[in-house]
Order: structure tokens, then C-alpha cells, then sequence
């Protein structure tokens, strides 16, 4: 795998700050190896935005849903066209968009509230109309446009800078690869537990010795310091971690990338959805 182009990771915050910021992992793979060079933190949207619109080249994995639901949009009468659709929901605020989606839902019946993206079943994520536990909803409204108003391309979806490649990532897929349902993070202090301290380490030490099943499959390993490997495990709000696991599936688009798949190893998707990578 080539060395030249960065990798990001990203673990998303609509509403950043100094207590819990943007992270944002950096590094580079090289013969199957994934390095990490640093992690950085925003505790603004408009400095993480300032640092997306800076120069590649770099593929990165993104933690926030790119797409909204086909069925909700076209029963919400917005436009089916992507870019379209993205800058209708852009115009609108939070709390209109709220309005919006709970007036879908009230009007479906109890266990499904909520309408699907197709990638939703393979990833095993959140629809991305959710706007509590976790806002998903809310976190597109706040970083698909400023993506876009960096001029990013987004893989599959919107052609900007050729040199800057944006995946929708999901860690939880990679880390439910290896942990099944075992929780590791939690942002509540009294849920911080020893237990999650060890699902960290051991999800981390899967990583480094290739186990997950996407590594197995693609030969990728993660090259971690002691000092990182320490900050991974005890950050237990997951962040630096998520930002982790998100870089990693950026490698691996990569690494698709390199053997010549033409969309960073997506499958075909609708093109108003978004697919996650490696879902």
C-alpha cells in the first residue's frame, strides 16, 4: 500500500467542545502496516472545518451519516436528488428538522418509527433521521455541509477535490467484529468502568495483531507507541478510540483504492443514501 496518501479518522461532534471535541486520527499504512501518527482535537466545528478545506492528499473515515432515508425523503416531498436534498436540509434548522422527523414518525406505527437507509442492516447503525441517543440527524446537518463547502469529494455522492476523499465510516461495525456486544465507552463518569477499560484493551490489541475480521481479510495490522497504545485504553469516552477504528476503515478503502476498485471498495448504492465503507 502506498505511503504517500494520509489517512484520516474521524469520531464526529455536532456540538464540539473543549470537554468533547472533534478527534480526528492521522496516519499512514505501508506493506500492511497502519501507523498512527497523531490525534487531533477541535473543540470548534469552524477549525475542524478549516482543517478539512486544507490540502491532500488524504482519504479519511468519517463517523456521521452522509445520506438521509429514500423513503423518508420522497415522503417528506424534498428533492431525491442528493446535493439537492443536502442543501434543502442544510436551509433548515435544528429545530425544523426535529419538527420534520417526528412528524414522520408519528405518523407510522410503533415499532417502526423510524424509516432505514439500506446500508443501516449490514452496518448494524442508527437510522441516520435520528435526532437523539445518538443525533445522528443533527451531526450530518453540521458536517456534510461544511465537507462540502471545503470542497471534499465524498465517495459515491459528490465529486469536489480529487485529493481529498471522504467515506462515511462506522466504528461500532469494526468493533462489534471483534467484541460482539460488550460495550467499551462511555461518556457518564459512573459508567466508566473497569470492565469497558478492558473490552478497550482488548479490542486494541486485536487491532495490532490483525485479528478483526477486516484486518484478517485485508492484511492490515495497526502500529501502535506504548504511550499510544495507553492513550487509546484510558481515553474512556471511546473518542480516541472511534477516531482509531474510523482510520482504519479509511486503510482499508485505501486499500481497495490501490487494487484498483473504483470506489474505495463500496458496493453500488443509491446514490441519495450513501453506503457505509466496509458495511
Amino acid at each position: 500500500m502506498s505511503a504517500m496518501t494520509t489517512l484520516l479518522g474521524c469520531d464526529f461532534s455536532s456540538a464540539p467542545s473543549r470537554r468533547k471535541p472533534i478527534t480526528l486520527a492521522v496516519g499512514r499504512a505501508d506493506r500492511g502496516r497502519l501507523w498512527l501518527e497523531g490525534v487531533e482535537r477541535f473543540e470548534t466545528l469552524d477549525a475542524w472545518a478549516a482543517r478539512m478545506a486544507g490540502p491532500g492528499p488524504w482519504v479519511g473515515g468519517f463517523d456521521l451519516p452522509f445520506g438521509l432515508p429514500r423513503e423518508l425523503v420522497t415522503t417528506l416531498g424534498w428533492a431525491t436528488e442528493w446535493q439537492a436534498c443536502m442543501g434543502h436540509y442544510a436551509s433548515l434548522s435544528r429545530e425544523e428538522v426535529r419538527l420534520a422527523f417526528s412528524a414522520f414518525c408519528n405518523a407510522r406505527p410503533v415499532g417502526g418509527k423510524f424509516a432505514h437507509r439500506a446500508t443501516d442492516g449490514p452496518a448494524g447503525s442508527s437510522p441516520s433521521m435520528k435526532w437523539v441517543n445518538p443525533p445522528v440527524a443533527y451531526m450530518m446537518h453540521a458536517g456534510v455541509p461544511r465537507l462540502l463547502a471545503a470542497g471534499v469529494t465524498l465517495v459515491g455522492l459528490h465529486q469536489g477535490d480529487p485529493c481529498r476523499n471522504a467515506l462515511e465510516a462506522y466504528p461500532g461495525l469494526l468493533a462489534r467484529s471483534v467484541l460482539g456486544g460488550v460495550s467499551y465507552k462511555s461518556d457518564d463518569k459512573a459508567k466508566q468502568t473497569p470492565e469497558r477499560l478492558i473490552a478497550r484493551k482488548t479490542l486494541i490489541n486485536a487491532l495490532e495483531n490483525g485479528q478483526a475480521p477486516l484486518l484478517r481479510d485485508s492484511g492490515l495490522r495497526l502500529k501502535l507507541s506504548h504511550a499510544q497504545r495507553d492513550t487509546l485504553a484510558d481515553d474512556a469516552s471511546g473518542d480516541s478510540l472511534d477516531a482509531v477504528l474510523c482510520l482504519l476503515q479509511a486503510a482499508w478503502a485505501q486499500s481497495r483504492h490501490e487494487a484498483g476498485h473504483p470506489r474505495y471498495g463500496l458496493p453500488v448504492f443509491d446514490p441519495l443514501e450513501g453506503w457505509i465503507v466496509t458495511a
